[in-house]
């Protein structure tokens, strides 16, 4: 059998070695699996892509790739998908947080069974802020996509090769890879691994980043906020007549009661934002047709190395 490794860089030519040699270490161990590695460079800003291509010159079993531009790391790992041969594949960061030394874990639950296995940290050892994005995420896939409240989705897992083979038949420019996987197994399950602190620097995800990966559960796998706009829209209408009936009937009751425009003024800012709100929401979903019908592209290669040869 066959594992094959896809890790996402970014910014990480003091870290990325490590985590290698890392890999290399444990699948000595495990001398029942062959492996290789693919490693996509998401446009870093630093050296990342020099250590790469010595890595890839070191090893034969290494794929390096660069991006022309930073599309994030779900597109990095789609990118990845496009070039593994293994029979397993095993996603995990960059930075040494994801102990690649406990892949055997999530082997193991492939061993018995299990189409994706996700690794679950029962000491998570990234930032307030990350958890905060990382807890909200757990909430907007569960009500957006469906994801059992009982599995814990990390960025440290593995899945059988047709699993991501169904992944790459999504071509659209907004890869969200946790729904991708959702909506092609129900046979999940978490296994636990130790998270460690980062080797260096600091998370690549800033608020700017999670909005938009947010955003992408939103409207590539879901139609539930369009559903919400529809209830919304249909709950102030009836509040609306409500306070219309009242309003007529306080009026009938006592007609010298002058009837206030502060209360007028206050319903048409209501009604006018919850207008505005499902407005854009569609607008956003059409955007994302529009985007996708002009064919816009979820990632762009500039180079892929393997071994001696550079393409």
């Amino acid at each position: 059998m066959i594992i094959s490794y896809v890790i996402p860089c970014y910014n990480s030519e003091k870290t990325i070695e490590t985590v290698v040699n890392e890999i290399k270490d444990k699948m000595a161990e495990l001398s029942s699996y062959d492996y290789e590695i693919v490693l996509v460079n998401d446009c870093s800003s630093d050296g990342t892509f020099s250590v790469i291509k010595k890595i890839c010159s070191e090893n034969n079993n290494v794929i390096g790739i660069d991006h022309a531009k930073n599309f994030g790391q779900h597109a990095a790992l789609m990118a990845g998908f496009h070039y593994v041969t293994g029979d397993v594949i095993v996603c995990l960061d960059d930075d040494g947080q994801t102990p690649a030394n406990e892949v055997d874990k999530l082997l193991e639950k492939i061993e018995e069974g299990y189409d994706a296995v996700y690794a679950e940290y029962d000491n998570k050892r990234h930032s307030a802020f990350r958890n905060f994005g990382s807890n909200i995420n757990k909430k907007m896939t569960e009500i957006m996509l469906g994801k059992p409240k009982s599995l814990y989705v990390s960025s440290y897992f593995a899945v059988k090769r047709f699993v991501v083979d169904e992944m790459l038949k999504y071509q659209n420019a907004y890869p969200y890879v946790i729904g991708l996987v959702l909506r092609t197994t129900k046979n999940i399950c978490n296994v636990k691994v130790n998270h460690r602190e980062r080797l260096e620097g600091a998370s690549g995800y800033s608020l700017k980043k999670l909005l938009a990966l947010w955003m992408n559960g939103f409207t590539s796998f879901s139609i539930i906020p369009l559903r919400f706009a529809t209830y919304s829209g249909c709950i102030a209408a009836l509040i609306g007549f409500v306070y219309a009936v009242y309003t007529i009937i306080r009026k009938l009751v006592d007609p010298t009661r002058v009837i206030g425009w502060s209360s007028t003024i206050s319903i048409m800012l209501i009604l006018g934002g919850l207008i505005l709100l499902v407005l854009g929401m569609i607008g956003e979903y059409v955007g994302r047709i529009y985007i996708s019908i002009n064919n816009s592209p979820q990632y762009v290669i500039r180079t892929v190395i393997h071994s001696e040869r550079e393409s």
